[in-house]
């Protein structure tokens, strides 16, 4: 099987829909002049990180796939987007929290064998991983989310990967410590638009299709977990072609993963039950 397209998936972790309709000038500037569309999507309960993290990649719930909090940590036994492209030959990348190494690449994690990843047969052919240890209220310890873009960029040049993720913690972090109605909140999420603004003219002209998209919401009290628009409702960006629904449809996050399967020609496994919501030319 050969790959049809190539494309890049980033999560900007906790952000909320009615954030990043306000806040996200850049993205929404691509909106606004035709060349990108978004929609609403609601994540998988419970809307923690991990659960999110497993089904925006598997396509099955928490409650199939088992990471039912952040304390559930093990390698997943499910069909993932890595292994479907890598089963159509195609080459990945990932830029991400070391979750995603866990669930996706090979468990237990170790800081030192598994911080960077180089591997033609592994699931994840290339992996630049961070943790976030040390973590508290004073401290977010999350990299600079310039540097990570920069890095999906260097994997993407240095090894022509034909699909790529890139995950942030950022404004997840600072959403518990401020929540999201707040100066603080207001000027980070214009700082990750920024960030990301240089980038996405690189990685289009590069040949890529892109989905910006969050794993969950939260609460102004910096909340997420719950059933709650405010926690479950985030904004899907897509820089690409494939007929889509209207513009006031809500988007299944269980549906992500065989989209982009969809569009880059791949194999959708038949644990993913829920139908693209792009077609595939």
């Amino acid at each position: 099987m050969t790959l049809k397209r190539k494309v890049l998936l980033i999560i900007i972790d906790g952000q909320p829909w009615r954030s990043s309709r306000r806040l996200n000038g850049n993205l929404e500037g691509w909106v606004q002049s035709g060349q990108a569309r978004v929609w609403k999507m609601r994540s998988v309960l419970p809307s923690i990180s991990a659960s999110c993290y497993a089904s925006i990649h598997t396509g099955v719930t928490p409650q199939v796939h088992g990471v039912v909090s952040n304390e559930a940590l093990f390698r997943l036994k499910e069909r993932d987007i890595f292994s479907q492209v890598k089963a159509a030959g195609g080459v990945t990348g990932a830029v991400t929290h070391s979750f995603w190494s866990i669930f996706f690449n090979r468990a237990p994690w170790d800081q030192i064998r598994d911080i960077e990843y180089d591997d033609p047969e592994g699931p994840i052919s290339h992996g630049r991983f961070h943790t976030m240890a040390g973590s508290d209220g004073y401290n977010h310890t999350t990299p600079s989310d310039a540097d990570l873009y920069a890095t999906l960029s260097m994997l993407i040049e240095r090894h022509k990967i034909d699909y790529g993720i890139y995950h942030s913690c950022t404004l997840d972090s600072m959403g518990h410590r401020v929540g999201h109605d707040c100066v603080a909140m207001d000027y980070a999420c214009a700082k990750m638009d920024v960030a990301l603004a240089h980038f996405l003219p690189i990685w289009l002209k590069a040949g890529y299709e892109v989905a910006v998209t969050a794993d969950h919401g939260q609460t102004d009290r910096g909340h997420h977990g719950g059933r709650q628009d405010e926690q479950q409702d985030v904004a899907f960006y897509w820089f690409g072609g494939g007929k889509g629904p209207g513009e006031d449809v809500v988007l299944d996050q269980l549906a992500l993963a065989p989209t982009l399967l969809a569009r880059m020609g791949a194999e959708i496994p038949d644990t993913m039950q829920a139908a693209p919501f792009l077609s595939a030319d």
